[in-house]
C-alpha cells in the first residue's frame, strides 16, 4: 500500500515538474521574442526628437512624414524599414560614417530605430522629377540595361524597374533627390581609393555598389541620378 503511494506521489511529482518545465520554457521564449516596432513611438520620436538623450527632431532635415525638401538630405518616406534599421545601426557603429547621423544613431536604442523605421516605411513618398532632359535618357539606358562595355549592371536588376527596390534587400530609390543620389554614388566610388577613409562622404558599406560605381563617370552617375528622381 505505502510503496503504491510512494510510486504514485513519485510520478504526480515528475509530471509537476514536467509541466513547470514546459512553462518556464515557453515564457522564457515568449519573453525572448524582440519587441514589434511602435510606428507610434517612431513618429514622436521623429517629430518631435528627445532632447533628454540628446536625438534631435529627424523631421528637421528629412522633411515631413520623411519627405525631405533639401536636396543634400535624403527623401526617407516609404523606405524599407530593414534598410532604414541597417543604415542607422551602420551609423552607430561607424560602418557607415557621417558627421551628423553618427551624433544620433549612437544616442538611439535598437527599439528607436525600429520605431522611427516602421514609421517612415508606412509614409507616402511625394515624387521627384528629371530636370535635365538632355541626360535622362541616358539615364534610362544605364538604369535599365546597364552599362555593358564596363560590366556596369542595370540597376533595376537590384533597386527594381520603378525603382521601388526589394525589401531588406534593396532600398527604394524611386524619386531620390539628384544632388544626393549623386553624392552617394560618389561616396561609394571615393570609398574604393586607397585614402578613401580620408574623404569627405566616402561611403564604404556597400561592397557591391563600391564596386559599380568605381566603373561610373561623373556624368553617368548624373544621368542616373536624374532619372531616378523621376521614377514613381
Amino acid at each position: 500500500m505505502n510503496r503504491a503511494f510512494l510510486s504514485l506521489s513519485k510520478s504526480f511529482s515528475i509530471a509537476v515538474m514536467a509541466v513547470s518545465s514546459f512553462a518556464s520554457v515557453a515564457y522564457a521564449n515568449e519573453a525572448a521574442k524582440p519587441a514589434k516596432a511602435d510606428p507610434a513611438k517612431g513618429e514622436a520620436l521623429y517629430s518631435a526628437g528627445d532632447a533628454a538623450r540628446g536625438i534631435t527632431a529627424c523631421v528637421s532635415c528629412h522633411g515631413a512624414a520623411g519627405n525631405s525638401t533639401i536636396a543634400a538630405n535624403p527623401k526617407l518616406a516609404a523606405q524599407h524599414d530593414a534598410y532604414l534599421v541597417k543604415q542607422l545601426s551602420e551609423f552607430k557603429s561607424d560602418a557607415r560614417k557621417n558627421a551628423v547621423m553618427s551624433v544620433f544613431a549612437k544616442a538611439m536604442t535598437e527599439d528607436d530605430m525600429k520605431n522611427v523605421a516602421a514609421y517612415l516605411s508606412t509614409q507616402k513618398a511625394k515624387p521627384g522629377a528629371a530636370k535635365n532632359k538632355d541626360i535622362v535618357e541616358l539615364g534610362k539606358q544605364i538604369y535599365r540595361g546597364g552599362i555593358a562595355e564596363k560590366n556596369v549592371p542595370a540597376c533595376a536588376g537590384c533597386h527594381s524597374p520603378n525603382g521601388a527596390g526589394i525589401p531588406a534587400q534593396f532600398p527604394r530609390i524611386a524619386g531620390q533627390h539628384q544632388d544626393y543620389t549623386i553624392a552617394q554614388l560618389t561616396g561609394f566610388q571615393n570609398a574604393t581609393r586607397m585614402d578613401g577613409a580620408k574623404i569627405a562622404g566616402a561611403r564604404g558599406n556597400s561592397a557591391q555598389m563600391m564596386t559599380i560605381a568605381k566603373k561610373m563617370s561623373e556624368d553617368e552617375m548624373k544621368a542616373v541620378a536624374d532619372y531616378v528622381a523621376g521614377l514613381k
